[in-house]
């Protein structure tokens, strides 16, 4: 009995797919978050950007293309578009990793404690699809002191304003 009313409180809770286009047909729960399956994601993204966006790899240091970026403009989320830093908080930490020390707001980015190779560290994730970018340190600068370290390959950039 507790297993049924549980399962019909989940259903009940769940908001009704809808269907929209973005380079591909996706399904989005609720307006906000994109749900693909893995064979969707490769077919999206290509290898390389899989591997670090949906199996949270890691590019190597000073290899990204966007680590060096002066350019005034956006940077957004190479898995579905969503903007995530600009380039006034952008700043060279010396890590080999485009680093920012603050996203556009606090709604695009999801943080989660992240154990892996024996480190104790917060990983970043898109808030809207949940592809891998990297993780936040605390060793930034003012004005919040973080210093999100993010992979060249989990952006996009977008010349223009700020």
């Amino acid at each position: 009995m507790y297993m049924i009313v549980t399962v019909k409180f989940f259903f009940l809770m769940q908001k009704p797919y809808v269907i929209a286009d973005w380079r591909c047909k996706e399904r989005y729960m609720g307006g906000d978050k994109i749900i693909l399956t893995d064979v969707e994601w490769l077919e999206r993204l290509g290898p390389e950007r899989y591997e670090i966006l949906r199996k949270k790899g890691t590019e190597r240091a000073f290899t990204g293309n966007l680590n060096f970026n002066k350019e005034k403009g956006r940077y957004l989320c190479a898995g579905c578009g969503q903007e995530l830093f600009t380039s006034k908080t952008k700043f060279d930490s010396g890590s080999g990793w485009p680093s920012f020390f603050k996203p556009v707001n606090d709604r695009v980015i999801d943080e989660h404690g992240d154990t892996s190779y024996g480190m104790v560290r917060t990983e970043v994730v898109c808030s809207r699809c949940g592809g891998h970018l990297g993780h936040v340190f605390s060793d930034g600068p003012e004005p919040t002191g973080l210093r999100y370290c993010i992979n060249s390959v989990s952006l996009e950039f977008e010349k223009g304003d700020e």
